[in-house]
Parts: C-alpha cells; sequence; structure tokens
C-alpha cells in the first residue's frame, strides 16, 4: 500500500528547517536562502501532480533566450516569465513519483536553479540621482 501523497508532502514540508507554512488545503509554502535572498516557493497538489513555483527575478534581469536554453536543460522544471517580465521557475511532479526522497530532490532542483539563475542575472541598474 502507497502513502497518500498529501500525507508524504505534508509531513516533509514540516520536517524542513526554515520558514513553512500551509496555506490551504494540499497547499503549502516555504522560504528559504537562494542567492542572498529570499524565495518563496509555493507547493501545491492539482490535477494529479505536485506543482511547485516561485518568483526568481523581477521584470529586465534575464533575457527571455536565455530562460529557453535552461528549460531544454533541467527536467521536470521550467522558467517563464509574466507579460511584465517578472521571471518565474515552475515545476510538476506526477503524483505517483512523490515520495520524501524524490520530494528532496524536486524541490531541491527547483532552489538550484532558482539560485543559479539569480547569479547569472546582472544586478539592478542603481537609480539615476534626482534631478540628473
Amino acid at each position: 500500500m502507497t502513502a497518500d501523497p498529501r500525507t508524504v508532502v505534508e509531513a516533509y514540508i514540516a520536517g524542513l528547517d526554515g520558514e513553512t507554512r500551509r496555506v490551504a488545503f494540499a497547499e503549502w509554502g516555504l522560504t528559504v536562502d537562494a542567492a542572498g535572498w529570499p524565495l518563496h516557493v509555493g507547493v501545491a497538489i492539482r490535477d494529479g501532480v505536485l506543482r511547485a513555483q516561485a518568483q526568481v527575478v523581477e521584470a529586465g534581469r534575464i533575457e527571455p533566450h536565455d530562460l529557453l536554453r535552461w528549460n531544454r536543460q533541467i527536467p521536470f522544471m521550467r522558467f517563464a516569465h509574466t507579460r511584465d517580465g517578472e521571471v518565474w521557475i515552475q515545476g510538476d511532479l506526477p503524483l505517483v513519483a512523490v515520495s520524501p526522497a524524490e520530494l528532496d530532490r524536486f524541490l531541491g532542483l527547483l532552489v538550484l536553479s532558482a539560485t543559479q539563475a539569480r547569479q547569472a542575472a546582472p544586478d539592478p541598474a542603481p537609480a539615476a540621482p534626482d534631478g540628473a
């Protein structure tokens, strides 16, 4: 008999160090450090899939063509951008694959990929002084 994926995810997230929270039925949140600032990850079970997502950087920091290249290199994960240009990372894991070890790999890959993208993003341009 296999464990209920929701129970597995609940126990896994509850056992993490750092800030975690239960947002709603079958929805959780966690916050970890990624390249020196917080990465707020949302995790949810929907339509037979465990989904995770997080905003990586604000608009204008990563070239959209880089996202396409990275998407071909990372299993289960993909980068996307909003209409305004904010960059997000999203991942899907079939519920049949949910186990503590797979959750660790899956969420670890999401955090690692977001961290590497943040490190590759140039620092935002400093604001121009008033009157300039």
